[in-house]
């Protein structure tokens, strides 16, 4: 396992950080997993030397968080990064279950402390932009439950540039804490954010670790064989989305260099993830522990100039998506 600096927290995480929202039981879906499916992936990862951890208070509606907790009380909890989320409602579903208010911000927190069977969480991020709260009132309940020791570290997710530099200028006007980490969309065919959101995280030192690195499976086969799979049929929707522009053609040139390297194409479209600068740690979800091997062993696929440039050359601009 490779490891980085996630931002200017200072804090030391695996380059591959797993992405839980398809753990815990739930109804919800077909791809989410039981208790000891989801036990099984937690375990093999932390065996792999993956020490970084997302999930959301969402996420099957609070079981993630709970699941994940029960499997990293068995572990060092000091050794373990765990980062989740609150913006939209989870466990609970009434009129102050979702939102970025004081009111929700604190009682979401209470509740995914005692779900994760923490005291205090690593990093707890917004879970998207909330425009009936002001700015200036979800950071200062966010500073808040850092002064009180409940968080360490502050983050953020899709939202427009404008938005997260709004919220950095806010922050230091109000000598509070700081984002320190930016969750976006970004993978080989969904590259908007290099336009301006990554190059304000560079320019502020704030940590990337991008969700969807595999473009929702859209980058894991060739791309006439999605629908086959269940997440397949469920995200096509977002699949047609990938597929406007050079999408289809990105697809084939994954699929080519795959072979040629005799490697996955899920593995070839992590490790350009991996290359580029700007990125700390990809969130990679999985159901699978084969998947998840696949996942840490892209770590030692190098990539050449001439392999970066024949992947992204097919890129067309597509409509910005995620940040709602």
């Amino acid at each position: 396992m490779e490891y980085t600096t996630l931002g200017s927290t200072g804090m030391e995480v695996s380059r591959i950080c797993l992405g839980c929202m398809s753990f815990g039981p739930s109804a919800d879906s077909e791809w989410i997993l039981d208790e000891a499916e989801s036990e099984e992936i937690i375990e093999r990862a932390i065996d792999l030397g993956i020490n970084f951890f997302d999930t959301a208070n969402v996420y099957s509606s609070g079981s993630s968080e709970r699941t994940l907790g029960n499997v990293l009380e068995e572990y060092d909890r000091d050794e373990q990064v765990v980062a989740t989320k609150v913006r939209f409602p989870g466990a609970n579903d009434h009129r102050n279950a979702s939102g970025l208010s004081r009111k929700t911000i604190e009682q979401e927190l209470e509740n995914s402390l005692e779900r994760l069977g923490m005291e205090t969480v690593d990093l707890y991020q917004i879970h998207r932009w909330d425009y009936d709260t002001p700015i200036e009132t979800t950071l200062r309940a966010l500073d808040d439950a850092v002064r009180r020791g409940q968080v360490r570290h502050i983050g953020a997710s899709s939202m427009w540039a404008h938005q997260f530099a709004e919220a950095l200028h806010t922050s230091d006007s109000l000598g509070t804490e700081r984002f320190a980490t930016m969750q976006n969309h970004y993978n080989l065919t969904y590259r908007e954010e290099e336009r301006e959101m990554l190059p304000l995280c560079e320019k502020e030192d704030i940590g990337v670790i991008p969700w969807s690195p595999l473009a929702q499976g859209y980058l894991t086969r060739p791309h006439e064989e999605l629908t086959a799979t269940a997440r397949g049929e469920e995200l096509a929707e977002r699949h047609e989305e990938y597929r406007s522009g050079g999408g289809p053609e990105i697809n084939e040139h994954v699929e080519q260099l795959a072979e040629d390297k005799g490697v996955t194409m899920a593995q070839i479209s992590l490790a350009w993830l991996l290359h580029q600068d700007a990125v700390d740690a990809p969130i990679v979800g999985t159901t699978s522990v084969e998947h998840l091997e696949q996942a840490v062993e892209a770590l030692e696929i190098d990539l050449s100039e001439s392999d970066l440039e024949f992947l992204e050359e097919p890129y067309e601009a597509l409509p910005v998506a995620g940040h709602e």
